[in-house]
């Protein structure tokens, strides 16, 4: 939502694709979220900015192995090596993401332009969240219902503080403050809760 509140236009993108989508008699449901593709491209650009956590769970290499690194080159990793996958980094390397990668731009994601990139959110391999697929429904239900039913604006003309806090999840450094009100059209399928 922070993201949302300094990107104005994204919202409303959003709003307008959930307005086309699903209406204003009825709040958005689990079973309209494949139908929200540019919510989907938010989700996705809001976890590419702000992971989860900055690492991934430690691998350790069970055998000699050789990676490959953007920009050429190659690391050799002998057996019993602790590898730790800086997915903050990943996520924001200009060679794989543009010109522009601290940019929030949902469209990135748009038509499948950003698929096969390194996207990690959630982890790879074996050890990847088993939660991932909840946790995008979650957020996606929680996220389009919020822009779907209420209108939002900052506290104040400043732009929400984005940066990231110290500790293991990288929280909010300075909390969000918002305000927010019903949207008209939106209140009797409210009262129907």
């Amino acid at each position: 939502m922070a993201l949302l509140l300094n990107h104005p236009a994204a919202m409303a993108k959003a709003r307008a694709e959930i307005d086309g989508v699903v209406g204003t008699g009825r709040v958005v449901e689990e079973a309209d979220l494949p139908h929200l593709p540019y919510l989907q491209c938010i989700i996705r650009e809001t976890l590419r900015l702000y992971p989860i956590g900055p690492l991934l769970a430690p691998h350790e290499s069970s055998a000699d192995c050789s990676v490959s690194v953007a920009g050429g080159g190659r690391y050799d990793i002998p057996a019993g090596t602790m590898l730790l996958v800086n997915v903050h980094a990943m996520h924001r390397d200009a060679r794989v993401w543009g010109p522009d990668p601290e940019s929030f731009s949902p469209e990135r994601f748009e038509g499948g332009r950003s698929e096969g990139k390194w996207m990690l959110p959630f982890g790879m391999g074996r050890r990847r969240c088993p939660g991932e697929g909840l946790a995008v429904k979650v957020v996606g239900l929680a996220l389009a219902t919020l822009v779907q039913c209420f209108e939002w604006s900052r506290v104040g003309d400043e732009e929400v503080d984005m940066a990231e806090g110290s500790g293991l999840t990288m929280p909010k450094a300075v909390p969000l403050e918002a305000l927010y009100w019903p949207r008209p059209e939106m209140v009797p399928a409210l009262r129907a809760l």
